[in-house]
Formats: structure tokens, C-alpha cells, sequence
């Protein structure tokens, strides 16, 4: 079967990688990174407008990213070992995360912890910073899939829809089946469906969910961030029932599937039994802003005294009597006034 075989179905890209002399520019890394970008631009405006501090969101991603990564790439690890540590498997590998493979279960969690610390160190509550980056996050988890294309991976099982994904064969330079590094031959494989592409629109909709309830009802602490977790758990749980690759199987059923089924129930239950309302706009002011503010309330006294000295001095030079003189006349006029009684 050709490329031009079946007009209908969707084409894959010819390949995912291209070497500019010795970089290598790979479209999932490049995905990966303008979702982050987005997010942070976009997450930082939502916190703004709750009451936060312009910039908070940037200081919080630089402790959530490397830790969402590293956590990404170790929930991917543990649940597929096999493809590492087992029969024929390269353990080296599982540090190649530009290669694809990051769970973002693991990401969600370990970046959680990061933000987390974040926001300790700045004063601000977490589940509030949640809410206003739990839409942007979701956001940037779509875009993400858009380098699952350009790898070929994350499809489902075969079919014979028109919305079909051609998957490629790919060579490297010689000759070798490379299906994430190689350049495709125009050969498909197999017709399958667009799982990755299910999940990407299914959080698109549950984006515009978000900042729809985020705008007509009051709604904070986490419950927004909890509505975004079971939101794409209900999706990815369906999308898991469509993929037959090799996966981890727990009683015959995938290991995500499970992941999606438990953290969906615990999301729920968190937006049932947080508290309700949204937070004082006042308590989201970073540790810095108090610190500016103190500072600058202690330089306005400071001025304050200084102009109060200077008005002093201003008296004296003029010669007029300042407040010590003042006094000594009075008592002088005092001691005079007993003598003469």
C-alpha cells in the first residue's frame, strides 16, 4: 500500500527530526517547549487578574518544569520497563527522553511537588495558584500531542475510518528501520486511528470548559484545578480502551486505564469536600510584594522625618527659638517670677 492509495486518511509527517549540521531539531521537544511557553504567558495573566503578583507564574515554572519532566519521564519508565530493562532492551534509553515517553501522571504529580515549593517560598497558596494554571496546563498537554504525530506514536488500533492515520515506514541514512528518527518512504504500514488527535481535541474542550465555569461561577481553592484533573481523566480513560500497543497490563487491563479511573475518583471527591467561594484577592500578594511595600512605606516615614529635621534646621537658620530654647525661657521666666513672690 502507498501513500496515494487512500486519499481519505490523514497523512503522518514525512519525519520528526532535522539535522542542521550536528543539532538536531526534533518536533516533540519543540511542541513540548512552546506549550510551556504558552502556559506560563497565559497562566500568569489568569493570575494577575485573581489578585496575584505579575510574574509569579514565570518564578513558579522554573522549579514545576524540571520537576514535571523528571517526573514525566520516571512515571514512563516505571510502567513500561520492559521496553529498558527487559530482553534486548537498552537501560540507557530511558534517559533518551527526546525520544518521546513522558506519563503525565508522573508529570502532573513531581511538577506539582515543585510548584509546590514555589509557592512556599513565595507565601502563596497552592491550590489558588492551581486554578489559575490548571486551564493554561491543559492547554500546553494538547499542543504537546502535537509532537506525538511527528513521532508516530500514541495511535490507536487499526481502522477504516476516513479520519485514518497513515503510519509511515522510516529509514535512517542507512537503511534501517527508524520509526522516530528516519525519513518516511511513502510505504504505509497501517491504517489506524488518531488517538493522540482524540485526546488533543478532548482537551481543547475541556479548556474551554474551564474558563467558561471559571467566569460565571465563583469558584478556588483547587476546585477549578481538580475539575481540569477529572476532566482529562474521563477522556484519556476512553482513549486508553482504543490503543493496542504494548503497555503495561494490570488483569488484562492497561495500566493508564487504571491511573485515569482512580485519580478521576479523587479529583471528584476533592471538588466536592473543598472549601467553597474563592480566596481574598489579598492573601495570593507574594512575599516580595509585601517586602516592596514594607519598604517602601519605611522610606516615606524616612522621608517624612527627614523633611520634619530639615523645616528645623530651616527655623534656626532664620532665627527663630526651636523647641529646647523654647523650653529654657519658660523655665528661666518660672525660677524668676519664685524669687520675686
Amino acid at each position: 500500500m502507498t501513500s496515494t492509495a487512500i486519499l481519505a486518511y490523514i497523512p503522518s509527517p514525512a519525519q520528526g527530526v532535522w539535522h542542521v549540521g550536528p543539532l538536531a531539531l526534533r518536533a516533540y521537544a519543540l511542541f513540548i517547549i512552546i506549550g510551556i511557553v504558552i502556559s506560563v504567558v497565559w497562566g500568569d495573566r489568569r493570575w494577575v487578574a485573581r489578585g496575584g503578583t505579575k510574574g509569579t507564574v514565570l518564578d513558579v515554572a522554573v522549579w514545576a518544569v524540571p520537576f514535571g519532566l523528571l517526573g514525566g519521564r520516571l512515571y514512563h519508565v516505571a510502567t513500561d520497563w520492559k521496553t529498558y530493562f527487559g530482553p534486548g532492551g537498552q537501560p540507557i534509553e530511558a534517559l533518551y527522553v527526546w525520544n518521546g515517553g513522558l506519563g503525565i501522571w508522573g508529570a502532573v504529580f513531581l511538577g506539582g511537588v515543585g510548584a509546590w515549593i514555589a509557592c512556599r517560598r513565595r507565601g502563596i497558596p497552592l491550590p489558588a495558584f492551581g486554578d489559575a494554571v490548571g486551564p493554561p496546563i491543559l492547554l500546553a498537554q494538547a499542543i504537546g500531542r502535537i509532537g506525538n504525530y511527528f513521532n508516530q506514536e500514541l495511535y490507536g488500533r487499526a481502522t477504516t475510518q476516513p479520519w485514518g492515520l497513515e503510519i509511515y515506514e522510516r529509514l535512517d541514512a542507512n537503511g534501517r528501520l527508524d520509526p522516530l528518527n528516519g525519513v518516511s518512504t511513502g510505504f504505509v504500514e497501517k491504517v489506524v486511528h488518531p488517538t493522540f488527535l482524540y485526546e488533543l481535541l478532548w482537551s481543547v474542550a475541556i479548556v474551554a470548559l474551564l474558563v467558561l465555569v471559571d467566569r460565571k461561577y465563583t469558584i478556588g481553592h483547587g476546585r477549578l484545578f481538580a475539575l481540569y484533573v477529572a476532566g482529562y481523566c474521563a477522556g484519556r480513560f476512553w482513549v486508553e480502551l482504543m490503543r493496542d500497543d504494548f503497555a503495561t497490563k494490570i488483569a488484562g487491563i492497561r495500566i493508564n486505564s487504571f491511573t485515569s479511573a482512580i485519580i478521576f475518583v479523587l479529583a471528584v471527591a476533592y471538588f466536592v469536600i473543598a472549601t467553597k467561594g474563592r480566596e481574598d484577592p489579598a492573601t495570593l500578594k507574594s512575599n516580595d510584594d509585601e517586602d516592596r511595600e514594607s519598604d517602601a512605606a519605611r522610606e516615606s516615614t524616612s522621608a517624612g522625618s527627614a523633611t520634619d529635621s530639615d523645616s528645623v534646621d530651616a527655623d534656626v537658620d532664620a532665627g527663630k527659638p526651636d523647641a529646647h530654647e523654647v523650653q529654657a525661657s519658660d523655665k528661666k521666666a518660672e525660677e524668676e517670677g519664685s524669687t520675686r513672690g
